[in-house]
């Protein structure tokens, strides 16, 4: 069994799925995925996800801001997390975290948003999500500062190795989404060949980055097995044995019973 560790269900478009999100859910398990984190974006989305995953028991949550979501919003408070991440879906806090690539110019906003996730983690002892881009030094100066005994995970990552390194140290997990099939992302695979095993984690964060060879396509919860694919053949194991390791690492992350 597979596990989506991190996808929008809330975004993916339906206009066209007759069976609506039961049927996104029912393809992905007709290819191997058994479970699924929909991550929240924003504080609405935060609560909205609960209904969600309220319908199936199957699919967990999170709560937290994306970094590129200020649009004039206030910085969520502390409080505000806490209080969301009780609903007994919610395995994680995030997602969260420092993106310079796009936004540079609410980076403040991003910074005081970050360690208000941060704190919230240590509150709840629940594990983190960050988004990292181009913000390798502060994301992690900023991990050391706000220790988490709950640690989380680096999703999407798209770094290089010193930051997955320092990330490892600090008990986090590596999450590889579906860039990790693109032609020209060859560095991103010698991080992956240096991630433990033990420490990985494989998602689609659909409906975007859709791997090969569903580019330009609504990306999906089915396609995680592209990116389990690809992993397993970089780590030279069978993609059985990279789902049974991935799932029990998604399982020890999250907390979540096995049963």
């Amino acid at each position: 069994m597979l596990v989506d560790s991190h996808c929008h269900l809330d975004h993916l478009d339906l206009s066209d799925r007759d069976g609506g999100l039961r049927s996104v859910i029912e393809d992905a398990q007709a290819r191997g995925v058994g479970k699924f984190l929909t991550v929240a974006v924003d504080l609405d989305t935060s609560a909205s996800l609960v209904k969600i995953t309220a319908a199936y028991d199957n699919v967990f949550s999170s709560v937290g801001v994306h970094p590129l979501q200020k649009i004039d919003r206030p910085v969520p408070c502390v409080e505000e997390l806490v209080a969301l991440s009780k609903a007994p879906s919610v395995v994680a806090i995030g997602e969260t975290g420092l993106d310079n690539f796009y936004s540079a110019e609410t980076h403040q906003w991003q910074r005081d948003s970050f360690i208000n996730h941060l704190k919230a983690s240590q509150l709840t002892d629940k594990p983190i999500i960050i988004h990292t881009r181009d913000a390798r030094t502060e994301t992690i100066d900023l991990l050391r500062q706000y220790p988490l005994p709950a640690g989380g995970v680096m999703h999407c990552f798209t770094e290089n190795w010193e930051m997955a390194k320092a990330a490892l140290d600090l008990n986090f997990y590596i999450s590889f989404s579906g860039i990790v099939t693109f032609k020209t992302a060859n560095e991103l695979r010698v991080v992956v060949a240096k991630v433990p095993l033990d420490r990985l984690l494989v998602e689609t964060d659909s409906p975007w980055l859709a791997p090969v060879p569903y580019r330009g396509k609504q990306n999906e919860p089915q396609y995680v097995r592209e990116v389990a694919e690809t992993v397993a053949a970089i780590k030279g194991v069978t993609v059985e044995e990279l789902a049974e390791i991935t799932t029990q690492n998604f399982h020890r992350l999250f907390r979540i019973p096995t049963n």
